[in-house]
């Protein structure tokens, strides 16, 4: 299991950032992820694995006037 933005997700092996934004239909253009209070940059999202019980934090940044 791990944490997305204060929500329990079911984890499994090798999940990644992107297998996680699609079970949480994220879809965002513009988003930074921090896993366990570190930054995961975007060109990582297909390759690094979350670690059972990591607490993520999935921040949509806004754009515009």
């Amino acid at each position: 299991m791990i944490t997305v933005n204060g929500t329990s997700v079911e984890w499994s092996d090798g999940m990644t950032i992107a297998d996680m934004m699609t079970a949480m239909n994220y879809d965002f253009v513009y988003i930074t992820i921090t896993v366990d209070g570190h930054f995961v940059p975007p060109d990582e999202y297909e390759s690094y694995k979350i670690p059972d019980n990591a607490n993520v934090k999935a921040i949509h940044l806004h754009h515009g006037g």
